[in-house]
């Protein structure tokens, strides 16, 4: 039988295992946002069941990883819009967008505005 430090030594270790694994899914989604990326794909190289990835990510971070995705993609969307000026259609393009149609909504929801109205704003007028 086991010392009971070891096993909770044990279970820190898997947990804190557990954490670089998210981790590394959260690094890659912050650094292939633009790439199509989809939790599947994530959870297999995760080593983890799709569903499970998005229970724990979701404990761990307070998003599913599809939603982490399109928060980056729209973070990075604002900065475009913002900077550039450029088209809306062309932004969502090139911050990996599944189509400009859900880009823009999910664009709406979480910045409170459209893509157009907001690149308006940011060009003062």
């Amino acid at each position: 039988m086991c010392h009971p430090s070891w096993t909770r030594a044990l279970n820190e270790a898997h947990r804190l295992g557990e954490l670089a694994r998210l981790r590394r899914v959260r690094d890659r989604i912050d650094r292939e946002y633009a790439r199509p990326l989809d939790v599947e794909a994530l959870a297999r190289d995760a080593g983890l069941p799709a569903g499970q990835l998005a229970r724990r990510f979701l404990l761990a971070y307070g998003r599913t990883p599809y939603a982490y995705l399109m928060a980056r993609r729209v973070e990075r969307a604002v900065a475009l819009l913002g900077a550039a000026g450029r088209d809306p259609a062309e932004v969502c393009a090139a911050v990996g967008g599944p189509c400009p149609a859900a880009f823009h909504r999910r664009f709406a929801q979480i910045v409170g505005t459209p893509p157009g109205a907001y690149r308006r704003a940011a060009a003062g007028g």
